[in-house]
């Protein structure tokens, strides 16, 4: 069975959509790995992202809560 082919919306080069390949499924594997994060520690660290997830998350809580139990007055 042959792959089917696709067109890059990146570069408009055809490609081979394959099951092995990482990346998007509407870009060949080239542009796909330019665009992958760096990963030698440019970004957030996972406690990082766990800390902003947490207050996030607490926020929308208390927006809740306050929309929930608010006095009409």
């Amino acid at each position: 069975m042959p792959f089917p082919i696709k067109t890059c919306i990146v570069c408009g080069e055809e490609f081979e959509l394959r099951p092995d390949k990482p990346g998007f499924a509407n870009r060949c594997w080239d542009c796909s790995v330019n665009d992958e994060p760096d990963a030698s520690g440019g970004g957030q660290t996972a406690a990082d992202a766990l800390d902003s997830t947490s207050e996030i998350n607490a926020e929308r809580r208390k927006a809740i809560r306050d929309l929930l139990y608010r006095k009409d007055s």
